[in-house]
């Protein structure tokens, strides 16, 4: 072949490939069908009155612009109106938190919430929470409610549940919280419990920032929220579902469908390895019991027990620590005889343990259709 013919073929062949990616990159289908646009970073030039402080031009090129919420399912304590992170900027400061009720350091993190809403809402401070569901029965809008108006939730909530602005903003923890200044840019975040003091503090300096951007004459409120929690553990959480059950000892892993577990001798179970006795059917997100007398059995280091779980019927659990009904360490979902009526699907308080210890916990389950999701400890 001569080499103006293979020039031609070279040609050819290049103009096919860069066709190929044109027509390929043209069927793509959008993440997010037709609220995909949404995930675009607020436009912080929308109108001519968009106030901005001194150093904007400097800060832009340090921090990111904030992601708009996309397609809310639905909206809590809004009076039905939607709501926007674009409406908000250069108007307020602005917290987006996601937290998902059913998970214990998010119900930790919720008091510091509050008081914070509650001590800086006359000052400019708003907070989005995004509710992004980690179980199926977190997506139910009647499940949220509820658990908003238990923990006294003031500010406005959206739900995400397709976890559609979880991705927006590339999101992986509950909690965590994203702190947007009155320019509309994500100037600091924060993964977890703890850090409150800082959090706070930053808010202060965001909220100086906004009264000096747009005159005003205000008193920011001062001093730090003091909530004294003390959080220890020495165990994992611990899922029951096939999707995330490392930790189960005496039956298959990470495998759906029916299994019939026996008791193990006291002697041969490790701390924190999950072990059943009686037939369960392992789902994905949950495992439920199929015979009734059915037992859960878990050896915790830690001093307090909690349990994600819910029963269509409803259905009675004995709590059993070191082997007799748990009395004086009772969380506060337990009765005085160490019994707990599970239904609505949510996070149960079942030890309340004075310091941290290792102890065996064992549930004892009166009926059948328990649907247990998780332990938490702390």
């Amino acid at each position: 072949m001569s080499n103006a013919a293979r020039n031609a073929l070279l040609i050819i062949v290049i103009a096919l490939i860069v066709a190929s990616i044109i027509f390929l990159e043209s069927q793509k289908v959008r993440m997010f069908g037709p609220s995909a646009g949404a995930i675009d970073a607020v436009d912080l030039n929308a109108t001519s009155t968009m106030v901005h402080t001194p150093d904007f031009e400097t800060l832009k090129e340090k921090y990111p612009v904030a992601k708009e919420l996309v397609a809310p399912d639905a909206y809590i304590n809004t009076g039905g109106e939607p709501i926007t992170v674009a409406s908000q900027i250069g108007k307020k400061v602005v917290m987006i938190d996601f937290w998902t009720y059913s998970c214990i350091n998010c119900e930790r993190t919720t008091p510091y919430l509050n008081a914070w809403y509650e001590k800086y809402k006359d000052a400019g401070f708003e907070i989005i929470g995004v509710h992004s569901p980690e179980f199926q029965f977190e997506k139910k809008l009647s499940n949220v409610e509820d658990a908003v108006k238990r923990f006294g939730i003031k500010y406005p909530v959206v739900l995400d549940s397709n976890m559609l602005t979880w991705n927006a903003y590339n999101n992986q923890y509950w909690p965590e919280h994203y702190l947007i200044d009155i320019n509309g840019l994500v100037v600091d975040r924060h993964i977890g419990e703890g850090g409150y003091s800082e959090t706070e503090g930053k808010i202060q300096e965001l909220l100086t920032q906004r009264k000096q951007a747009l005159g005003l004459d205000i008193e920011i409120p001062t001093g730090i929220v003091d909530i004294t929690q003390v959080i220890r553990s020495n165990s994992p959480e611990t899922y029951f579902g096939a999707w995330r059950n490392e930790y189960l000892a005496n039956g298959k892993q990470f495998t759906q469908g029916m299994q019939t577990f026996t008791r193990p001798d006291d002697r041969a179970m490790e701390r924190n390895q999950l072990y059943f006795a009686g037939t369960w059917d392992l789902k994905d997100q949950y495992a439920q019991n199929q015979s009734a007398d059915a037992h859960i059995i878990y050896k915790y280091s830690a001093k307090n027990v909690y349990f994600v779980a819910s029963s269509a019927d409803g259905v009675e659990i004995k709590v059993l620590r070191d082997g007799v009904p748990v009395a004086a360490q009772r969380g506060e979902d337990v009765d005085a005889s160490g019994r707990v009526m599970i239904k609505e699907a949510r996070l149960y308080k079942l030890i309340n343990e004075s310091d941290i210890g290792t102890h065996t916990l064992e549930i004892i389950i009166k009926g059948t259709g328990l649907d247990a999701y998780t332990f938490t400890f702390g």
